[in-house]
């Protein structure tokens, strides 16, 4: 399961990370985001140990937003070793996010 985290965690839990980390920036208003939430928390569970995702809401937390350039919501970034790999604006299938995943 995803976890909601802020800035505090942020630099252990995603900037610490070796493994790749899905950073899904989100509004608790966002139908998009809603809708992606049991997907993100469908990965995983079920790739707990290639991968993690942890939530960031841009309402707690506009600073990180903008210090990653987050203008639309969803948007999922994915880090490993503390630098950002690729990103997804927009929602998407759980194949789509798996596959950027592999290519990483």
């Amino acid at each position: 399961m995803s976890e909601i985290i802020g800035r505090n965690e942020f630099e252990e839990k995603v900037l610490g990370a070796e493994k790749i980390v899905i950073a899904d920036f989100f509004s608790e208003t966002c139908g998009p985001c809603r809708r992606m939430a049991p997907v993100l928390d469908e990965i995983a569970e079920e790739n707990g140990d290639e991968l993690s995702v942890v939530k960031i809401s841009i309402n707690s937390d506009p600073d990180l937003a903008i210090e990653y350039g987050v203008q639309y919501v969803p948007t999922m970034i994915f880090f490993r070793n503390g630098k950002e790999l690729d990103r997804i604006v927009g929602a998407v299938g759980k194949n789509e996010l798996l596959e950027t995943v592999k290519k990483l």
